[in-house]
């Protein structure tokens, strides 16, 4: 209820026009009512809207429009929204709905919204009321999602100690000859028996040469005797993912690969020291990227620093280059500088990190010294 509140206030003070808004985005209507299900879609009135609508018979705050699959489901979990269980397209019945309460203008987050939904949604509203009926919104429950509370930061703890259980189990399974798919398949059988709702994304296991793709997704290759091999995972549980990063080594190195492994290891360090509330993201980055600038590695650094972790494991805000936005206590995001020479190897360390006043907490504790197997 909280977070719908906080939802009808921000709206009625970005969008003053807008009487109510429509999210369909499952992570948002998950975030805001409890409700666990894949399809659905939330009507939320404004402030001004529901002042208006306060003193009307069974006039609803919010309202939230689902199908017949979920409908146990939608009355046990949703709380501070009515329930309909829509008899026809979920969206088309929403629309609808709004028509008979009165609405004249309607937020939609545009980012999760594609030009057919808009069509399909305003086929709904009559023709003299459609234009200027639907509002382009800013991400305004992106922007809440950004700030973990209490309960989510517990969830976002498990999920983040369960990955670094499941890296420490890992290190036994890695040995030469054995194929990518297998390391990732031993990681997440495991990651389910001990819990984990899915994997928060797939599984990354790139040896030797494919350890300079910074997205090499596991493979048949098999590990070669000596080579990098880039391990990045993280599991779902209870709705909150993890993401974590580990490289190690199969047999010895040479110079230069023990060179850059320290001076990715100096760069993530870096960055996480930089972080604490009010520094900008690209602050952060630049304190990465100084480091591999002095060790003549900044070249083969070619993504961005971070990114914030939640409901999605791709949340705001972005860690990068000339991102002047400013981070906040409670944030929780990725710190995994990396250095990828093409054809010759690549390695990236990779923390959650939530964002405090006065610095940061590092969710991933897992070991990321040279380790040599």
């Amino acid at each position: 209820m909280v977070r719908l509140k906080r939802l009808a206030a921000a709206l009625s003070s970005q969008l003053p026009s807008a009487d109510a808004m429509l999210i369909a985005h499952p992570q948002d209507v998950r975030y805001l009512t409890g409700f666990t299900g894949s399809h659905a879609a939330l009507v939320l009135r404004s402030v001004k809207a529901a002042g208006q609508t306060s003193t009307k018979k069974n006039a609803a705050t919010a309202m939230l429009f689902t199908d017949g699959r979920y409908i146990e489901q939608a009355r046990q979990e949703t709380k501070g929204a009515g329930v309909v269980i829509a008899q026809g397209p979920v969206l088309r019945e929403a629309c609808a709905w709004m028509r008979t309460q009165g609405i004249r203008h309607c937020a939609f987050d545009a980012e999760h919204t594609t030009v057919a939904t808009l069509e399909t949604m305003g086929a709904e509203i009559a023709s003299k009321l459609r234009r200027g009926f639907f509002q382009a919104a800013p991400s305004l429950v992106a922007r809440l999602r950004e700030i973990k509370d209490a309960n989510e930061l517990v969830r976002l703890r498990a999920a983040a100690q369960l990955g670094c259980s499941l890296f420490h189990h890992l290190l036994t399974a890695i040995e030469p000859g054995k194929r990518e798919v297998e390391i990732a398949a031993q990681l997440e059988f495991a990651a389910r028996m001990a819990g984990a709702e899915a994997m928060s994304f797939e599984t990354i296991v790139a040896s030797g040469a494919r350890s300079a793709l910074p997205h090499g997704h596991a493979t048949t290759q098999r590990l070669p005797k000596r080579g990098f091999v880039v391990l990045d995972f993280g599991v779902m549980l209870s709705g909150y993912c993890s993401d974590m990063t580990r490289t190690v080594r199969l047999g010895p190195a040479s110079i230069a690969e023990r060179f850059a492994y320290e001076a990715v290891m100096e760069a993530q360090l870096a960055a996480i020291a930089a972080v604490k509330a009010g520094v900008t993201c690209g602050e952060v980055d630049e304190a990465a990227r100084c480091v591999l600038r002095q060790a003549k590695l900044a070249d083969y650094f070619t993504h961005s620093t971070g990114h914030g972790v939640g409901l999605e494991i791709h949340e705001g805000p972005r860690i990068a280059a000339r991102q002047e936005q400013r981070l906040e206590a409670g944030m929780v995001i990725t710190i995994e500088p990396g250095v990828y020479l093409p054809g010759k190897f690549g390695i990236r360390i990779e923390d959650m990190v939530l964002v405090t006043r006065s610095g940061a907490e590092v969710l991933t504790p897992a070991t990321k010294a040279w380790i040599e197997l």
